[in-house]
C-alpha cells in the first residue's frame, strides 16, 4: 500500500513537471474546447511566453499563454448556464462568424458550450468556463443522455419510430438503441446516448424522412422548460449536485 502510494505521488510529481497540454490548458481557461484549441495552434494564434506554440506542447509552472497577443488566464469560480440558442446561431468560438455563439450571448467572462447544436437547430446548450466539465458532459462513449423533439415532413409510422429505436445505418456505423415516442402525426421525442454529426437528421434521411424542426430539450439532467428563446439562465446548485452525482 505505502509502495503504492509512493508511485502514485511520483507519477503525479512527473506529471506536473511536465506541465499540462496547451489545448487542456486553453479548454479548462474557456478559450474554447480542445479541438478548437489544437486549429488556433496551427494558425500559429498561441503563444507560450516567447514563442509561437505547437500542437501537443505543454505548458509549464510559471509561463504565459497568449491567444491572438491577450494573456490567458485560469478561471477560478464554476460558471455553468443554460442557453435556449435560436435557429441561425452557430457553436463555435471564431469570433469572425457573425453568428457565432460567443457574441451572441455577450457572457462578460469567457465561456465555451459544451458539446454541439447545429445551426439550423434550437433549443439547449450549456456554457462553461470549465473545459474539463465540458469535456467530460460531451464525451459520448459515457452514454450520457440528451434529448430532443424533432418535427418532419411527412406522417409518421409505426415502422418508422421502430426503425429509429432500434438504430439506423449512418457513417459508417450503426446509431445506438433508444427511446423514441410520437408527439403527433408529424413530430416525436427522441433520446440518444451518442453525438454523431448531424446524427437525427441523418436517421431521418436515411429513412426517407426530413427534418423541419429541432429542438434539444434536456441534455442530461438539466432541461430547457420554459427558458425563452435567446435567453439563459444560472445552473442551480442542485441541478449542479445531480449533475456530479451523474458524473
Amino acid at each position: 500500500m505505502a509502495g503504492n502510494k509512493k508511485l502514485n505521488s511520483g507519477k503525479e510529481a512527473e506529471e506536473k513537471e511536465k506541465g499540462v497540454r496547451l489545448n487542456k490548458f486553453l479548454s479548462d481557461a474557456g478559450v474554447c474546447s480542445r479541438r478548437e484549441a489544437d486549429r488556433m495552434i496551427e494558425a500559429g494564434r498561441v503563444r507560450i511566453d516567447e514563442h509561437t506554440a505547437a500542437v501537443g506542447e505543454r505548458v509549464k509552472k510559471g509561463s504565459k499563454v497568449y491567444v491572438d497577443g491577450k494573456p490567458v488566464k485560469q478561471q477560478d469560480s464554476l460558471i455553468l448556464l443554460a442557453l435556449n440558442k435560436p435557429v441561425g446561431i452557430e457553436c463555435t468560438c471564431d469570433r469572425t462568424n457573425p453568428d457565432n455563439i460567443i457574441d451572441f450571448m455577450n457572457y462578460p467572462k469567457r465561456l465555451i458550450y459544451v458539446g454541439r447544436l447545429d445551426k439550423n437547430s434550437s433549443g439547449l446548450i450549456l456554457m462553461t468556463n470549465d473545459g474539463e466539465l465540458a469535456n467530460r458532459i460531451a464525451k459520448s462513449s459515457e452514454g450520457h443522455e440528451k434529448e430532443y423533439v424533432v418535427r418532419v415532413s411527412k406522417r409518421i409510422t409505426d415502422e418508422f419510430l421502430e426503425k429509429m429505436a432500434a438504430g439506423v445505418s449512418i457513417l459508417d456505423t450503426v446509431t445506438r438503441p433508444c427511446e423514441v415516442n410520437r408527439i403527433d402525426d408529424y413530430t416525436f421525442d427522441i433520446v440518444l446516448t451518442q453525438g454523431l454529426n448531424r446524427q437525427i437528421r441523418r436517421m431521418c434521411e436515411t429513412l426517407n424522412y426530413r427534418v423541419t424542426e429541432l429542438k434539444r430539450i434536456r441534455v442530461m439532467n438539466i432541461r430547457l422548460n420554459r427558458l425563452k428563446e435567446g435567453t439563459y439562465r444560472r445552473i442551480s446548485e442542485s441541478e449542479i449536485m445531480d449533475l456530479m452525482e451523474l458524473l
